[in-house]
């Protein structure tokens, strides 16, 4: 399962991580109302962990532009507020659950399998970008071309992901960096070239005309050749 955790105090972000990590969730975590925005927009979550207060932009704004965008993803607020006005104004807003702090880890958990349990929608388990497919379900990079394929490695397969959902359009390495392996990872940008360049030894091996084209000084995009 995969969660974007929206929580400006990094000390409790950081302890959410390490537990939903344990449990198998996969957590991008933020820390600005803003940026937890653009992420809820741009990326594909199963469910979403909101704090209230937040910088630039607070959780019951955030969620607002959310549900305005048709972003139907279901939603846990956390907020240190705990009054009957404010747990009203969050579910009226669209939140799926109000978990006021201080709260146990369990019942955080038991809340996102809940909400994820209610989701209507069905999962995306395919993207695909001219000749080439990504299967959620088994982890598959293939070629309609050639029928070829071949299994991707956690990180390549999150790389890969990130690129499809954005086909011809140039992602900042910072970007593709922060989202594979975190904001707050020791790793090096040269992990980043490293499962690059696996990514285009496997679009080589399935035969895809899709590339990976480096653009100087800004970034990475995928390109199909004609």
């Amino acid at each position: 399962m995969r969660v974007l955790l929206v929580e400006d105090e990094k000390g409790i972000s950081s302890a959410i991580c390490q537990v939903l990590k344990k449990e198998n969730f996969s957590v991008d975590p933020v820390y600005t109302g803003t940026d937890g925005l653009d992420y809820a927009l741009t990326e594909n979550y199963d469910a979403v962990v909101l704090d209230v207060m937040l910088p630039e932009m607070d959780g019951f704004q955030v969620l607002k532009k959310m549900r305005e965008q048709g972003v139907r993803t279901p939603v846990c607020m956390l907020t240190a507020r705990a009054g009957l006005e404010d747990r009203v104004k969050g579910l009226e807003t669209g939140a799926d659950y109000y978990l006021p702090k201080p709260f146990q880890m369990a019942e955080l958990i038991a809340c996102l399998r809940a909400i994820t349990r209610r989701k209507e929608e069905k999962p995306v388990m395919a993207l695909s970008f001219g000749d080439v497919e990504l299967n959620a379900r088994e982890a598959k990079l293939s070629c309609s071309a050639t029928g070829q394929s071949v299994k991707l490695g956690g990180k390549e397969y999150q790389l890969m992901e990130l690129l499809l959902r954005n086909p011809r359009q140039i992602l900042p390495r910072e970007t593709l960096f922060d989202r594979v392996w975190g904001y707050d990872s020791e790793a090096e940008y040269g992990n980043l070239e490293v499962y690059l360049s696996f990514l285009r030894k496997k679009l080589a091996f399935v035969g895809s005309r899709v590339k990976i084209r480096a653009t100087r000084g800004v970034g990475y995009s995928l390109e199909e050749e004609v």
